[in-house]
């Protein structure tokens, strides 16, 4: 019980701080590799959210999440394209603009239902594609070792999600062999990224510590994951995964600020 009190309690703290950056606008290309990468992360967080809706999972929180991730990718994706600094860039957040008008029709048109949930995830993916290629644009930008770090640590709040959304995918199911699939890829690209980061020379003390409580927020949450065999359906393993998956987000969220934050 105390555990999932301090899971409820690090959702919260995602909802009202963490992902609500105080810069209005992109400040330099670290914090443009950052938002960038952070229009990922909220491509998977929002399916998530609509399918936790659908499965009547941690409904108020996911609906909160929604709502706030939405508002949050419309501001982001504005800044993002004003800040543009190549035409190629530019264009990819034109395309992403287009995808992401899609993806909220699916978002929020209806009320999720199990027949609309292959579509959405579909869509989820354009949108994924298209601001993960806009990441790595900004990235070959800036051209420094540091960027590359900024865009892994950024990664890892988009696999968080990313696993959460297939593992609830594979309980409606939604193709579930091939969300099962992308939930092992997932869990395999997050484990190599934190040892990336941890033995990065650029890494200071205070990242190394909130990579470490990452990665004892990293053990809950895979334990968590695990329950996929063993009758995913149950409410309490699906809330579980939500709830880990949020406190996850909190520390990689903070990790990528803490990189990109860095002056080289």
């Amino acid at each position: 019980m105390q555990r999932r009190t301090l899971l409820c309690a690090a959702s919260t703290a995602v909802l009202g701080g963490v992902l609500s950056p105080a810069r209005a606008q992109v400040a330099d290309l670290s914090d443009a590799i950052n938002k960038a990468g952070r229009q990922r992360m909220l491509s998977q967080r929002m399916g998530k959210a609509w399918l936790a809706l659908l499965l009547s999972v941690e409904k108020p929180s996911a609906q909160l999440v929604l709502d706030k991730s939405m508002a949050l990718f419309d501001r982001q994706l504005a800044e993002l394209k004003a800040f543009a600094p190549t035409p190629e860039i530019l264009a990819t957040y034109t395309q992403l603009d287009a995808a992401w008008t899609d993806y909220k029709v699916l978002l929020v048109g209806k009320a999720p239902s199990r027949e609309r949930a292959a579509a959405l995830l579909l869509q989820d993916a354009k949108v994924l594609a298209l601001a993960h290629q806009g990441t790595t644009q900004y990235e070959a930008v800036m051209a420094k070792p540091l960027g590359k770090l900024v865009n892994v640590a950024g990664r890892q709040r988009m696999l968080s999600q990313r696993m959460a959304k297939f593992y609830l995918a594979t309980t409606i199911p939604v193709d579930a062999a091939t969300a099962g699939m992308e939930l092992a890829k997932a869990r395999s690209e997050f484990i190599a990224a934190m040892q990336m980061l941890k033995t990065a020379p650029e890494a200071t003390q205070r990242i190394k510590d909130e990579l470490t409580l990452g990665e004892a927020q990293w053990v809950f949450f895979d334990s968590a994951l695990s329950n996929l065999q063993e009758g995913a359906q149950r409410p309490r393993p699906m809330a579980d995964v939500y709830l880990a998956s949020e406190n996850l987000l909190t520390v990689m969220d903070r990790v990528t600020g803490l990189y990109a934050a860095i002056k080289t």
